[in-house]
């Protein structure tokens, strides 16, 4: 793996703001939402780390997580629009759950990459992209999110979904 540069530290440390506010937010309050500052601070630092990745060009183009930072500020903006406006009627506030949470799945996909590719330092625990254990994290990380966004929709449903 290259070396990180200022740029990479910045994006990852806002990457890992973003993770932990987002979970915070979660177990707080089920969802993620612009009215609580875990979510204020997970949206923006979210923003950021997309923003970043697509400045970020280790394998000399754009690639797969570039592909997710672009998806990732789409799902930023879906989530945004149903937080502040009714476009997506009663269903606005499952529209933004989905896509605030799927955010988290974003972030997750690199991070896990990444971490596992470059730790611990020396003697990281995959030296390939190809190898099987990352396929079978996304698969874990795949199935948590689809748990985890099912009891959220179900929690928002019987919230009532005009509440914002």
């Amino acid at each position: 793996m290259p070396e990180i540069t200022a740029l990479g530290w910045f994006h990852t440390v806002m990457g890992i703001i973003a993770l932990v506010s987002g979970a915070i937010a979660l177990f707080r309050h089920k969802e993620i939402t612009l009215q609580a500052r875990s979510g204020q601070v997970y949206l923006a630092t979210t923003l950021f780390t997309a923003g970043t990745a697509l400045a970020i060009f280790q394998h000399g183009g754009f690639g797969p997580a570039h592909g997710l930072a672009v998806m990732t500020l789409a799902a930023l903006l879906v989530g945004t629009v149903a937080s502040i406006t009714y476009l997506f009627g009663r269903l606005s506030r499952h529209v933004r759950a989905v896509s605030y949470t799927s955010t988290l799945l974003f972030h997750s996909i690199p991070a896990v990459t990444d971490g596992l590719m470059r730790l611990p330092v020396g003697d990281p625990v995959l030296s390939s992209i190809e190898d099987p254990l990352l396929k079978q994290c996304y698969l874990g990380l795949l199935v948590l999110f689809l748990i985890g966004v099912s009891l959220q929709l179900r929690w928002i449903s019987r919230q009532g979904s005009d509440l914002r």
